[in-house]
């Protein structure tokens, strides 16, 4: 199938959502508790993301407000680093705090302790946004966690909004995550909402249950996402890889076994590779592969944004393993 992306545009991808914070207890393996040493990084959906895509050569910009504070000039400047453009994350003074989040590098019984009290990336406001900007990208990425407040959901709805009207292809990447939310019922009809005006929704299973309101419907409301007009709709299994929805087809894509450090940062990795392989003119199996790869190669390493592969390293894994499913299995979507 052949996307509407206009890959003529100045920016690759616009992400909005959370940034923050990430520290690691050393060696890994380590307990939070019983760390006497911890190392930095920028992390949060959206910052992984927009990482994810500047890794892959894509010029991509995040849009989230930052604490005007030590820890959100660590950010801004780690994400500078990374060739993620800061210029639209506003700087903002007062109590807002950008998110802290302590992680242990464990493939089983990792904790994970975030902060996330007066959280700056939800004070993104209606005048963050300017319809110039949200034009000039090819992508708009909204990640879930940026409507679960006010005045973010408003606002991120509007840049959907812009998007839909300026012709930039929008993706919504679900991304629940419950201390997030007031309630489920109030997150499902937020997601059901942004979906509606979405190209692409990806999500997991539980992800996918919530928009339904049935814990046993994820697939068919993944299905029924492109029924009303998306463009698709990718299904994440875990380890039994995942489904994409189009139109015309469903298909199956295994995925890369590796030797796992960490359960967490693959979800990001597989939206970024996957958004920057169809900026590159890759069709929509190939681009869900390199996904796959991205992901695989994540939690296979020690944190989030560092973790995230560049091209070369994703067209080794590519060409020296073979998905766990093997090839793509195709049939006519119901």
């Amino acid at each position: 199938m052949m996307l509407s992306l206009d890959r003529t545009r100045p920016l690759g991808a616009i992400v909005v959502g959370r940034a923050g914070l990430d520290l690691y207890p050393e060696p890994d393996g380590t307990e939070i508790e019983a760390a006497a040493r911890l190392v930095s990084d920028v992390g949060g959906s959206a910052a992984n993301i927009a990482v994810a895509l500047a890794r892959q050569g894509v010029r991509a910009a995040l849009l989230s407000p930052l604490s005007d504070d030590a820890v959100g000039r660590f950010v801004r400047a780690a994400l500078a680093g990374y060739g993620v453009e800061t210029a639209r994350c506003r700087a903002i003074a007062g109590g807002c705090r950008t998110s802290l989040a302590l992680a242990e590098t464990r493939a089983s019984d990792c904790e994970v302790v975030i902060y996330r009290n007066g959280a700056a990336d939800l004070e993104l406001g209606e005048a963050d946004l300017d319809r110039t900007f949200v034009a000039s990208a090819a992508v708009l990425v909204a990640t879930g966690t940026a409507l679960a407040r006010e005045p973010s959901r408003s606002a991120v709805m509007q840049a959907i909004d812009i998007a839909r009207a300026t012709g930039t292809f929008i993706v919504l990447d679900i991304d629940h995550r419950p201390y997030s939310w007031a309630s489920i019922g109030e997150a499902a009809a937020a997601y059901r909402a942004a979906a509606a005006r979405a190209d692409a929704v990806i999500g997991n299973d539980e992800e996918f249950a919530i928009v339904a309101g049935d814990r046993e419907a994820a697939v068919a409301a993944a299905r029924e996402t492109v029924g009303r007009g998306c463009a698709f709709a990718i299904l994440k299994r875990g380890e039994r890889g995942s489904l994409t929805f189009t139109a015309g087809e469903t298909f199956e894509t295994g995925i890369y076994p590796v030797t796992v450090k960490k359960p967490f940062g693959a979800g990001d990795a597989f939206v970024g590779g996957l958004i920057a392989a169809l900026l590159g003119g890759l069709p929509l199996p190939a681009a869900v592969r390199r996904g796959a790869a991205g992901a695989a190669l994540v939690v296979s390493r020690r944190g989030c944004a560092s973790a995230m592969p560049s091209v070369d390293e994703i067209e080794n894994l590519l060409t020296s393993r073979q998905a766990a499913a093997g090839r793509d299995h195709a049939h006519p979507s119901l």
